[in-house]
């Protein structure tokens, strides 16, 4: 692969970066990676690529340190490639692109928490019933990694923005986004049927990319019985794709729910949510109906 930085380049970081990163199909394996497709022929198919191609990229970016390749098989030898520590810190990377895209392209340009019923990033995301989401483990607010899937017949993750336990933490001009307010009462509700799901059969999470502390600080303010999830390394936002928004600096997660099995397939894909309550009822009713 040719490279493209001139010598006049060498202390820029960003033509630097991009002699790693920047051809259309380095970027698109990364993407694909954080979403668990990990074998060339698996990559190959989702791409729709080269196998010349394909293998040339991927040398690339091994090269690079941004993936790895780790042998699942003897004979023949057959490798699979993970991101390494410097390949997911491109994560927020691709989760900045594809808000500008939301945004920008798909969209008419509005910072928003939700999106309409007949968009393209509705469409997206409701794709996912039927998927399946990838092992990884994300910080809880109690100090400890947790699974996002239980143990239990099923798993309600409910994908909120930001909830704090004071007013005056939220970012300035929060209330004037639209689907951003209400993460508060989704946290409560959740909580005040808690008994419900259990009943059901389900575990209820909840996700946000704010840091654990804010959400273990949010969490015994509101009395919360279930854990809160920090996806502040996009690690399960990347693996799903899930649409984020920007708000004084920080990609967040727009307000959405995935009921999923304990195989992880996802059962239900709720988004966009513009009723609050409606949304958690359908949730239970979702695994009422799987549990029957």
């Amino acid at each position: 692969m040719p490279q493209r930085t001139s010598l006049a380049d060498a202390d820029c970081s960003i033509a630097q970066a991009l002699d790693v990163v920047g051809d259309w199909w380095t970027l698109l394996i990364v993407r694909d990676t954080a979403r668990g497709v990990h074998r060339f022929d698996a990559l190959q198919r989702e791409l729709g690529v080269s196998r010349k191609v394909l293998t040339e990229r991927l040398r690339l970016l091994v090269d690079a340190g941004v993936l790895t390749r780790e042998p699942y098989q003897d004979r023949p030898v057959r490798y699979e490639y993970r991101l390494t520590p410097r390949g997911r810190a491109l994560l927020p990377v691709l989760i900045a692109l594809q808000d500008w895209g939301d945004t920008w392209v798909l969209g008419e340009g509005e910072t928003m928490a939700t999106t309409t019923e007949a968009s393209q990033e509705a469409a997206r995301v409701r794709a996912l019933k039927g998927t399946r989401l990838p092992e990884l483990r994300l910080p809880g607010d109690d100090g400890r990694l947790h699974d996002p899937v239980a143990g239990t017949p099923y798993t309600v993750l409910y994908c909120f923005p930001s909830a704090y336990a004071t007013r005056d933490a939220y970012p300035p001009g929060w209330a004037g986004i639209p689907g951003a307010s209400g993460c508060t009462l989704e946290s409560c509700t959740y909580r005040d049927q808690l008994a419900d799901f259990a009943a059901a059969g389900a575990t209820v999470h909840g996700v946000s990319v704010q840091r654990p502390d804010e959400q273990r600080a949010f969490a015994e303010k509101e009395g919360l019985r279930f854990p809160l999830l920090s996806d502040a390394d996009l690690a399960l936002t990347a693996a799903l794709r899930l649409p984020t928004f920007r708000a004084a600096g920080v990609s967040r997660l727009k307000r959405l729910t995935l009921v999923v099995d304990r195989e992880r397939t996802i059962h239900e894909v709720l988004y966009p949510i513009t009723d609050i309550g409606a949304s958690v009822r359908e949730a239970l009713e979702t695994v009422r109906r799987g549990a029957a």
